[in-house]
């Protein structure tokens, strides 16, 4: 693929996964659980690690942290820090799971593991900025929102996947 054409479509999908990130912090859930979020841009993170690699989704997870951070005014907050860590250990697994075991783990199957991560990754960060271990008792709420979550992050996932031509990407 030229550079430009690559350049041209990441820079794209920069932009989606930001607007995602902030249009999702706008979105008021109604549920008991405070801190719950649909992991929107996660959709897109998915997206390019089928369509470019663990590198490129690490880079625009990255863009996509700062771009959010910075319109969101939480810029080097413990926000700020929770979201990339959390961004970051989620690409990690999911990027791995799907070079390693995609035959065994669908798309749906390794978006569910990625929202877990993600979650597991925020609060082990929390629980360090705070430096109080009593916050894993939060993690099984979030556990169990990560699994709905996940489902429809990854069914939209493999939805986008398939309106998107196959000579776009590699």
């Amino acid at each position: 693929m030229f550079n430009t054409k690559r350049l041209v479509l990441l820079a794209l999908l920069i932009a989606m996964a930001s607007v995602l990130h902030v249009v999702e912090s706008w979105l008021p859930l109604p549920l008991p659980v405070p801190g719950i979020k649909l992991g929107l841009a996660n959709i897109m993170s998915l997206v390019i690690i089928v369509m470019f690699g663990w590198r490129d989704a690490i880079y625009v997870a990255i863009l996509r942290v700062f771009l959010a951070a910075l319109f969101g005014g939480i810029l080097l907050g413990p926000a700020f820090a929770m979201s990339l860590s959390g961004a970051i250990g989620s690409i990690a697994l999911m990027a791995y799971v799907y070079h390693h075991w995609y035959p065994v783990f669908s798309v749906i199957g390794i978006s569910i593991m990625g929202a877990v991560i993600h979650n597991v990754v925020q609060i082990m960060v929390a629980a360090l900025l705070v430096s109080s271990v009593t916050l894993v008792w939060y993690l099984p709420y979030l556990v169990m929102f990560a699994l709905p979550t996940g489902l429809a992050t990854g069914i939209t996932t493999i939805y986008l996947l398939t309106k998107i031509p196959k000579g776009l990407y590699r």
